[in-house]
């Protein structure tokens, strides 16, 4: 069942119904949370978007009204948007090469449009993972801890 007919603009979900739809990767969802809240020290924000794009409940991260992230709940995995603007762009072009071919090919692949390219990043795995960590710290850059 899609996420948005099971949790409908009257209808939000709990962090544990989210934990539950993903499913065997939630420690991958879990340890981004974790890492935004520590490193950026920022509470999410629940948000329901009517956008056909990704229908449904998603979680937000911003900081000093800039955005970190947008997360959407799968059926076993997560989504990431990530937008990389025009002042971040050189910055990520540079450490592409560093990234996972996955991310190199998203990128590549993702028009600038809107003021960006707005990633929409499949996590999957830890690999994943660490490359969303590091493009939201490209975005904005995280406290020290």
């Amino acid at each position: 069942m899609q996420w948005s007919e099971l949790f409908n603009i009257d209808h939000q979900p709990s962090y544990e119904d989210i934990k539950g739809f993903i499913g065997e990767r939630e420690p991958l969802w879990s340890e981004l949370l974790s890492y935004i809240e520590l490193r950026y020290q920022v509470q999410p924000k629940m948000s329901y978007s009517k956008c056909s794009a990704q229908l449904g409940w998603n979680v937000k991260y911003q900081k000093s009204s800039k955005s970190l992230c947008t997360l959407y709940p799968m059926e076993g995995y997560f989504i990431a948007l990530v937008v990389i603007g025009a002042k971040e762009q050189d910055e990520v072009e540079l450490a592409l090469e560093t990234l996972t071919p996955y991310i190199q090919d998203l990128y590549r692949k993702t028009p600038f449009s809107c003021g960006g390219r707005w990633l929409m990043i499949q996590v999957k795995d830890e690999s994943v993972l660490n490359d969303v960590k590091n493009l939201i710290a490209i975005r904005v850059k995280p406290k020290k801890s």
